[in-house]
């Protein structure tokens, strides 16, 4: 089924709606990239300790996301709690980049509490306000490619400044932790200033955990929901493996940095192109179609080896294109079914964003918790060559035995996962 694709919000409203991605997808990253190098380097934390400390503070942060996006149900204006969240997430970044010679570990949670609570709280809002905003099923597309487009930037940008700013890393993330609360404050006042308001609904009443469970109940959401985790357990695989990868199997460690910029900006690059294909084939066709992009450069990548640093560009750069339409067309086919309410009850966006939130979350756990037992059975150990058969078939073909059954799960289910 072919959505009506007809764009009403001029494109300065579309850019100010998504302006606001590019700082909260800045966050993201140095909270799980560089917050564990930080701390063990910096502040002298042990490893045993640190895992133990983000472990809990991660699930902690998942688990709520759903009971945030109750809350945000409630109130009249999500813009509000956007305006409520962001400052907790500046200070949360700040403290949490810039950790105390003494009680760190003390430090380290209460910062990471206040910087998942700030993100979470606004990320939620956020995406439902979008869902609420776009009046038809063409312009929520566009939306949600303007907010990831403009998130795949700040990934981008978060990568680089540290390194940019200054040689050393912990001088480098303090530079960036004092750099972001003001771009933070830029670019919320461009959205929350230059977006107009979604159109007018009632508050959710009734019990929040009922309101909570009653989201589940909805089949064409369960459906959704059970490609988004297969197909995104495919892609945090291949995240979660590729350094090793890049390391051990084509012995290009160096290329590192190049391929993660390659794969982020090719994904900047192609989202335009996967918007027009939706506007002509449907979401749901588009987004298998990019699966099967996706699958043909896992397919390559497994007959790569040392020294074969192009031709890993080429699977960087379709991999990297086939991100775009992960970011975006399951997100903008999940706010059309929150502008389907059931039941005579008013749509709860805010709900069905938070379970969403949870799942991509613990995507990224799932892929930790499968991929790199699996790499101790096929005896892999980091830096040996001669093991690197079983670590380039668990980058290679798990993902792709998870990206097909995404691909097949999305194709079956597609009359009733595409909501006109």
């Amino acid at each position: 089924m072919t959505a009506a694709l007809t764009v009403t919000l001029p494109r300065r409203q579309l850019l100010a709606y998504g302006a606001l991605g590019l700082p909260l997808a800045m966050a993201a990253l140095p909270v799980y990239v560089h917050v564990p190098r930080l701390y063990a380097e910096s502040a002298g934390m042990s490893l045993s300790l640190l895992g133990s400390l983000l472990l809990a503070a991660r699930l902690l942060d998942a688990g709520i996301d759903p009971l945030l996006g109750g809350w945000s149900d409630r109130t009249a204006s999500r813009q509000r709690l956007i305006v409520f969240a962001l400052p907790c997430l500046a200070l949360g970044m700040l403290a949490l980049l810039h950790p105390p010679a003494v009680a760190a570990p003390w430090w380290l949670l209460a910062s990471m509490l206040c910087t998942y609570f700030g993100f979470s709280l606004a990320s939620v809002a956020y995406q439902a306000w979008g869902a609420e905003l776009g009046r038809d099923a063409g312009e929520r597309t566009r939306l949600t490619a303007s907010r990831e487009g403009f998130g795949l930037l700040g990934v981008v940008l978060a990568a680089a400044l540290p390194g940019l700013l200054a040689k050393d890393l912990a001088q480098g993330l303090s530079g960036l932790a004092q750099l972001f609360p003001l771009l933070l404050l830029f670019l919320a006042s461009w959205t929350l200033l230059g977006t107009p308001p979604s159109a007018e609904r009632l508050p959710a009443s009734g019990r929040l955990l009922g309101n909570l469970r009653g989201v589940l109940d909805d089949g064409r959401f369960r459906r959704l929901l059970a490609v988004f985790v297969v197909n995104g357990i495919a892609a945090a695989l291949p995240a979660t493996l590729v350094l090793f990868y890049v390391a051990d199997v084509l012995q290009a460690e160096a290329w590192s940095g190049a391929f993660l910029a390659l794969y982020f900006v090719s994904g900047v690059a192609f989202l335009p192109l996967w918007v027009a294909l939706a506007r002509r084939f449907g979401r749901v066709r588009t987004w298998v179609a990019s699966m099967l992009v996706a699958v043909a450069s896992f397919v390559w990548a497994w007959g790569l080896g040392a020294g074969d640093v192009w031709p890993f560009a080429v699977v960087c750069l379709l991999s990297g294109a086939a991100l775009g339409a992960d970011l975006t067309l399951p997100a903008a086919l999940l706010a059309d079914l929150c502008e389907r309410p059931t039941g005579g009850r008013s749509a709860q966006a805010g709900a069905y964003f938070g379970w969403w939130n949870l799942v991509a979350k613990l995507n990224l756990a799932l892929a930790a918790g499968l991929s790199l037992p699996l790499l101790d059975l096929v005896g892999y150990q980091p830096g040996v060559a001669a093991a690197t058969a079983g670590l380039a078939a668990v980058y290679c073909l798990l993902p792709l035995l998870f990206k097909s059954i995404a691909a097949i799960l999305a194709w079956r289910w597609r009359r009733t996962l595409e909501v006109s």
